[in-house]
């Protein structure tokens, strides 16, 4: 299986990959359209089969909410959980619908090349770009342009920073004492909502769709023999791709319960 390469490029040592860019802000615009579409001309009468969909969508969100705060709070948290919940399930389902990718043999423009060697170090830079260069010359690079954006860490680590900058937000809003308290003065809660939760949150979602479509670009290179593997993984990853989207908001709405809930 031949390695796939981004596009990317360096800002003020802040590296940019474009695929990942594009992925994200297409997953945004669907996201969009989806809710649009399905709620147009809703009816307080017999719904249609489009308003009963988003209506299921609804009722699920608001049932994990309400897992683990009131009535109340749960319905003030409708559209972070709605917007965490279709942004993620849409964005898992993107590496399983397609996968686009560019061959290119023999040579690239110069620009392309620093592009596709953007690393931490000049060393790095170099060897990635003798690794390149061989591939060129023997059986050509593919570069990716079509993936799932939550199987990138910069995005879902930035999912699970927006969720838990929000939850200290809501604790300090409701009670600055408590919240301290509750996040400062145990050893426990120090690791917990410092180490544990911003790693363990983006990295499990992370993790899964990085190894589904690791195993999608494998499965693809294989031809006629991986078709029946094939089908079964992509029916496979679509689960996947739903379950992480259940989990990733159910553990948001944990974290955020902890510190919004009158017994903490």
């Amino acid at each position: 299986m031949s390695e796939h390469y981004s596009l990317r490029f360096d800002v003020g040592g802040w590296v940019f990959d474009i695929p990942t860019m594009i992925m994200t802000v297409l997953t945004a615009i669907l996201v969009f359209v989806f809710l649009f579409v399905m709620t147009r001309k809703l009816e307080s009468g017999v719904p249609g089969g489009k308003q009963n969909a988003v209506e299921w969508v609804f009722d699920f969100v608001r049932n994990v909410n309400a897992g683990y705060m009131d009535y109340k709070k749960a319905m003030m948290l409708m559209t972070l959980g709605l917007s965490l919940f279709l942004y993620i399930f849409i964005g898992n389902q993107l590496g399983v619908m397609a996968n686009v990718t560019t061959l290119h043999k023999g040579q690239v423009s110069e620009k392309v090349m620093e592009m596709l060697t953007v690393s931490e170090t000049p060393e790095a830079a170099a060897e990635k770009r003798e690794k390149i260069e061989h591939e060129l010359a023997d059986h050509g690079i593919h570069v990716a342009w079509w993936k799932s954006p939550t199987a990138t860490p910069s995005v879902t680590f930035g999912l699970a920073l927006v969720v838990l900058l929000y939850s200290h937000y809501l604790g300090i809003r409701k009670s600055p004492g408590g919240w301290f308290k509750h996040t400062f003065l145990n050893p426990i809660h120090i690791l917990e909502e410092f180490i544990i939760k911003p790693l363990t949150l983006p990295l499990r979602l992370f993790g899964n769709l990085f190894a589904k479509e690791i195993m999608i670009a494998f499965l693809l290179s294989g031809g006629l023999l991986a078709a029946a593997p094939l089908f079964v993984w992509l029916g496979y990853s679509v689960f996947v791709g739903a379950i992480q989207a259940f989990i990733f908001l159910t553990l948001s709405m944990v974290y955020i319960s902890q510190h919004i809930n009158d017994e903490h």
